[in-house]
């Protein structure tokens, strides 16, 4: 077998300086790039030049010499101008086409949505080995996920806040019932009536004690622990208040309460459904509220731009308004004097037995009639809690309310032990935007009533994640009409409400009607309802004993 040796080529020195020497007659004419020893020499070929390269590595691959492969460009010297096709027709689109700017930078925010979450699983998945790149990216993810947290609450996805929240409606509709009529909010608030005098007093119930002025000290630094009171506390609808039923024989024609007038008077700051029962006789008007009502309930956060949610958890909406009630039965109570001998009307409480007067709440009853015109007369049975002693000497009648605070970081974000003292106009301003529709009823009753001043408790949890302990935080003091021109409440177009849906009842036959406030629209619906709708067994067994000569028709 032959043996078989290795040529070495041959390499040409350059003694006198660094690059080819004249020797090397093959590679003449033929382009070249000069290079530095320092040059990096880590890609063997770039087929895609520099269009579609890493931006980051573009300069470490570059020559010192600054020459760009412009001169390795393959060039066509032959003229094709004369060069036709045959073949004419439109050539089909692909079916790939390259998106916009706008289209590229929607398809990144949806694959950044969709991929947030897994990514940030990723992120906690364990002690893994990872790139330096790869930690940025995963770090910056981690600090947007904080900051929308932050911002929108602790929610674990966001888009749950972009859905519509579905909300049932406060009683089922029934396929027997007709509706009549529906009134946009827009129709109703450029009602006015500005010719209403004032109300004429009928008759006073009840017995009040004095408020305790001490709980006008009390800040965020010397807070005081919400007791719970155990009163009677009675919210008798309008049908079955037996003063009523003796007013109706001889004096006006429209009967309600004022937690039902006030619903109606301010309806068009409402989010949240509720229903109002209208029974007609003849001339006469009963607004009325069924058992289960949600009329005397309230109502945390209604008009906030984020809403409690519907889940049925310690802060969805249903359970924080049960709080809210709790709350206002026992702080109206606590701050008062019990020791102290009550102011006491002519007439006793109407919704009590003689016996049970000392376990009763304080709560005074009037009974005031208001002149709407066209001879329709409104009675109206007002509360008010306590009596002050004012700075003259005179007793003032005052109106007592509670606002609450259930978690600073959802809502308004403003914690009250930190601001409430010094800043309690911006706490303020945050409840009448976040609560507008209970507050703006707050205002409304206590115009009703006449009462000489409207007292604020401010009541947070004691822990945010604790809903049975609470704390007194401060008072304010307001005036009823100064407050409601505080927060815009017009009262003209309240009583132009009203005044409108009186006519329109007036002008149906005798019969039973539901007013409803449409769960997701701002809309009110009427409906015609058969007259044994929402009645009871006791109900029944009451009129026919109890009720005048035209209400033993309504049952």
């Amino acid at each position: 077998m032959p043996e078989i040796r290795f040529q070495a080529p041959v390499v040409i020195d350059n003694k006198d300086g660094w690059g080819p020497t004249e020797d090397t007659f093959q590679y003449k004419d033929m382009p070249y790039q000069p290079y530095s020893k320092g040059d990096q020499l880590g890609k063997i070929a770039d087929w895609t030049g520099t269009i579609y390269g890493d931006k980051r590595n573009y300069n470490r691959y570059r020559s010192q010499f600054g020459v760009g492969v412009g001169m390795y460009q393959y060039i066509h010297e032959d003229d094709e101008n004369t060069f036709q096709l045959v073949d004419s027709t439109r050539l089909p689109k692909p079916a790939y086409q390259k998106r916009t700017r706008f289209q590229q930078n929607r398809f990144r925010q949806q694959q950044n949505q969709n991929n947030r979450f897994g990514q940030m699983q990723k992120t906690f998945a364990g002690p893994q080995k990872k790139s330096k790149t790869m930690k940025n990216l995963e770090m910056d993810q981690l600090r947007q996920m904080r900051k929308w947290q932050k911002q929108f609450g602790n929610r674990t996805d966001p888009r749950q806040h972009q859905q519509a929240k579905q909300r049932e409606p406060s009683v089922r509709v029934r396929e027997d019932w007709q509706v009549i009529e529906e009134i946009p909010f827009t129709s109703l608030s450029k009602l006015s009536l500005p010719s209403i005098s004032e109300p004429h007093e009928l008759s006073v119930w009840g017995s009040l004690e004095y408020y305790d002025k001490r709980y006008d000290r009390i800040s965020t630094k010397s807070e005081k622990k919400l007791t719970m009171i155990n009163r009677l506390i009675h919210k008798i609808t309008t049908t079955k208040d037996p003063v009523i039923r003796q007013i109706c024989k001889t004096h006006g024609n429209v009967f309600a309460t004022d937690a039902i007038i006030s619903t109606l008077m301010c309806c068009t700051r409402s989010v949240y459904p509720w229903d109002i029962v209208v029974d007609k006789f003849g001339a006469r008007l009963f607004f009325d509220k069924r058992e289960d009502s949600t009329i005397d309930m309230l109502t945390v956060n209604e008009t906030a731009n984020e809403p409690p949610p519907e889940d049925g958890t310690m802060d969805s909406a249903k359970n924080l308004g049960m709080e809210a009630v709790f709350i206002n039965h026992n702080f109206a109570q606590q701050v008062l004097k019990t020791n102290e001998e009550r102011y006491k009307f002519p007439n006793p409480n109407p919704f009590i037995q003689p016996d049970e007067e000392n376990e009763a709440a304080s709560v005074a009853y009037r009974y005031r009639s208001w002149d709407l015109g066209n001879n329709q007369t409104i009675v109206i049975r007002c509360e008010q809690d306590c009596v002050q002693t004012g700075p003259n000497g005179e007793d003032q009648f005052v109106s007592i309310k509670a606002i609450n605070e259930w978690n600073p970081k959802i809502g308004s974000g403003l914690d009250w032990r930190t601001k409430l003292d010094m800043q309690r106009g911006a706490v303020l301003a945050a409840e009448l935007r976040n609560n507008g529709f209970k507050l703006a009823k707050w205002a409304t009753c206590a115009i009703l009533a006449g009462s000489d001043q409207m007292k604020f408790g401010y009541v947070s949890r004691q822990n945010f994640k604790d809903a049975s302990r609470h704390t007194i935080l401060g008072m304010q003091n307001f005036k009823p009409q100064e407050f409601a021109t505080q927060m815009a409440l017009n009262t003209d177009n309240g009583w132009g409400i009203v005044r409108v849906l009186v006519d329109f009842f007036m002008n149906k036959p005798d019969g039973r009607y539901l007013i409803t406030k449409d769960p997701m629209k701002p809309v009110l619906r009427i409906y015609s309802i058969p007259e044994n709708s929402f009645d009871s067994e006791e109900e029944a067994s009451d009129d026919e004993n109890d009720q005048p000569g035209t209400e033993q028709q309504q049952k």
